[in-house]
């Protein structure tokens, strides 16, 4: 979409009765089974949400079972959408709106629907042996428990199966499609485009065009019964947000991460090698790349993790920007060959995303525990640069930089993304390719030898960088020995001489310290804020939202957001020092604060959370408000509160 032509009244939809009432945000949950479509619905709702020019974030929310026993509460796949007319950084805390397509959706969720909330119910669900399933001795459509809800009773298979009758479907075929049903009847009460949709369904099911219509006719009976049905009186619309000037798409994180792997092929002149094993919730990343041939990227679907990634550093080895993809427990399992690249000194793009652990844990959760394990997960000295994005469109950003680093330095480096990121999506800015910077790969041609011999020094280093010569296999005269036992600095012949070994430790230790990141950036809109608050990877959102609320109350705290991990930015024990109080939220038991601690030696104060689901705005607010009247256990003694702020 370009912003400036949009429009806002969407004449194809424009609705019956009284005209719709504005809302600045709103936040939808579609709830369901697993194979109820609940994140095809969700998607489907974004992507017209995209196109209609609001800003968005997403939450996707599913079990890691292919299909979950049904009607089961370990069996609900979820799918939150929170948007806006103006810049939104989180999912949102609350559903405004609750789509429960059966009761054990509706257990599951109702809990975070605040009192007012609309709550629509597939009413065909609630037969007592499935409300018996996940514990419902009443049927709670009846028993007076959700009256503080905008309750809406919908026979949504019912009418699905009506509106399909004369296709010839089964009527387990056409009870299918009620997820469209869900998505006509949300797309007219926001008033959302639907040509995007129909268009979408006919190309997904160009094989079977029975059910792309059918699919269709579900889609566009739930607009009209919107239409007609007395139950709904009310429309709502939420206005184009008013983005920067530019093409915008619906962008994940793992897409986004795909692309820039792709555009970084592109500025460093190199083919892209993939050596990957799927595993969850890096999969996609693969997916995406496999399309992209035509820009020089090769994938590589290993039979394991060790050689996924061995290939890629064969790739390497062979001239080529080689990339590995997986999750933690994947990260386990590749590290020897990551300690390999740190003594071969060798790019290499090593992208994890994250999720709950240990071994196989959460799936398909978020968690930031592998920061420790990224930073000290090898045997012996093995230093390398870690990126983490904060954003599903910053992955794209984020992967470009590693690369960069990765060739200009000749190193390993670790992308720290998590399961919120790869699923969640948001509306991107498509960048400029012309506008990004080149990286030259700078190969060795030609003998390098001090003393003007014919030799090749595999390990003379660059005065500036301290990055090693980089000669593809078979340049005439650039024959070197390569492998993982330590090798002799200059010469790179192998070498057990203990000064030699602590030289070699000590120089890539210093190559990986003197990488140049930029300086850190805190938003301290006061300028005399007390309380800093320091995240790294996805708690960006939670925390600039929960930023905005305390501050927007009157009170007075500061920002500061780590994308470089190692080595952090050079000013940062400056700017911790300059704050009475740092704080530092993390979806782990605090890894990046125990890392400030011991490098700084400040008393930086954590605050964590390991549920497998994102920090909350709501949540962190009330921390942050802990933290300056000092009535949290870890705040110490406050001083009197500045004026105009509650105390």
């Amino acid at each position: 979409m370009t912003t400036g032509d949009i429009d806002v009244g969407n004449p194809s939809h424009p609705g019956v009765g009284p005209a719709p009432l504005a809302r600045d945000r709103v936040v939808i949950r579609f709830a369901g089974d697993s194979g109820d479509g609940m994140q095809l619905t969700g998607d489907r709702f974004t992507s017209e949400t995209a196109t209609f020019g609001n800003d968005l974030s997403t939450l996707p929310n599913f079990p890691a079972e292919i299909r979950a026993p049904a009607g089961t509460l370990p069996g609900v796949s979820s799918f939150q959408l929170h948007f806006a007319n103006y810049d939104i950084v989180t999912p949102g805390d609350r559903p405004d709106v609750l789509v429960a397509m059966n009761p054990a959706a509706l257990k599951a969720n109702i809990g975070d629907l605040p009192p007012g909330g609309i709550l629509i119910v597939n009413t065909d669900e609630f037969s007592k042996r499935n409300l018996t399933k996940i514990g419902y001795e009443a049927d709670p459509l009846e028993d007076g428990s959700l009256e503080t809800y905008q309750v809406h009773p919908v026979a949504m298979a019912t009418l699905t199966r009506g509106a399909l009758e004369e296709t010839g479907l089964s009527k387990k075929d056409a009870e299918r499609a009620k997820n469209m049903f869900a998505l006509g009847l949300l797309s007219w009460m926001y008033h959302r485009p639907s040509e995007g949709t129909e268009r979408f369904l006919r190309e997904k099911f160009a094989k079977r065009p029975d059910l792309a219509e059918a699919n269709i006719l579900a889609f566009r009976a739930g607009h009209a019964y919107g239409e007609t049905t007395e139950s709904f009186a009310v429309t709502y619309e939420v206005a184009p947000a008013k983005l920067q000037p530019g093409t915008y798409r619906q962008i994940t994180g793992n897409t986004a991460l795909a692309y820039g792997i792709v555009a970084a092929g592109q500025t460093t002149g190199l083919p892209v090698f993939l050596g990957s094993y799927p595993i969850t919730p890096a999969s996609d990343i693969l997916h995406e790349l496999s399309k992209h041939k035509a820009f020089g990227v090769t994938t590589f679907q290993a039979e394991d993790e060790i050689s996924g990634i061995g290939a890629a550093l064969g790739a390497s080895f062979g001239g080529s920007l080689g990339v590995t993809t997986t999750s933690g427990p994947g990260i386990a399992l590749k590290s020897e060959t990551i300690g390999l690249a740190v003594t071969l000194e060798l790019p290499l793009l090593i992208v994890d995303v994250q999720r709950g652990g240990p071994s196989t844990g959460l799936p398909t959760k978020t968690e930031q525990a592998d920061l420790l394990q990224a930073m000290f997960g090898r045997n012996g000295e093995a230093p390398l640069p870690i990126i983490a994005p904060r954003s599903p469109g910053d992955c794209f950003d984020a992967a470009v930089e590693a690369a960069r680093i990765a060739v200009t330095y000749r190193t390993p480096v670790i992308l720290l993304s998590d399961g919120a990121l790869a699923n969640g999506s948001e509306p991107w800015k498509v960048p400029d390719a012309s506008a990004l910077e080149s990286v030259d790969p700078n190969f060795a041609t030609e003998p390098n030898a001090p003393d003007g011999s014919d030799e090749f020094w595999p390990y003379l280093r660059d005065a500036d960088t301290l990055a090693r010569p980089w000669a593809v296999p078979g340049t005439a005269g650039l024959e070197h020995r390569i492998g993982g036992l330590e090798k002799a600095d200059g010469r790179g012949s192998i070498s057990y001489e203990p000064d030699n070994h602590d030289r070699m430790v000590r120089l890539r230790a210093e190559k990986i310290g003197g990488i140049r990141v930029p300086d850190a950036e805190v938003d301290d809109p006061s300028g005399d804020a007390d309380v800093l608050v320091v995240g790294w990877g996805s708690t960006y959102g939670p925390i600039v939202a929960a930023a905005r609320r305390v501050r927007g109350m009157g009170h007075r705290v500061a920002t500061l957001h780590l994308r470089n991990l190692n080595p952090f930015p050079a000013n940062l024990g400056e700017l911790l020092r300059s704050y009475r109080t740092v704080l530092v939220p993390e979806m782990n038991l605090g890894q990046l604060v125990m890392l400030l601690r011991a490098r700084y030696l400040v008393d930086a104060q954590s605050y964590t959370k390991v549920s497998g689901l994102p920090f909350k705005a709501e949540e962190l607010q009330d921390v942050f408000l802990g933290y300056l009247d000092g009535s949290h256990p870890s705040s110490g003694e406050r001083g009197s509160a500045p004026q105009g702020v509650d105390a």
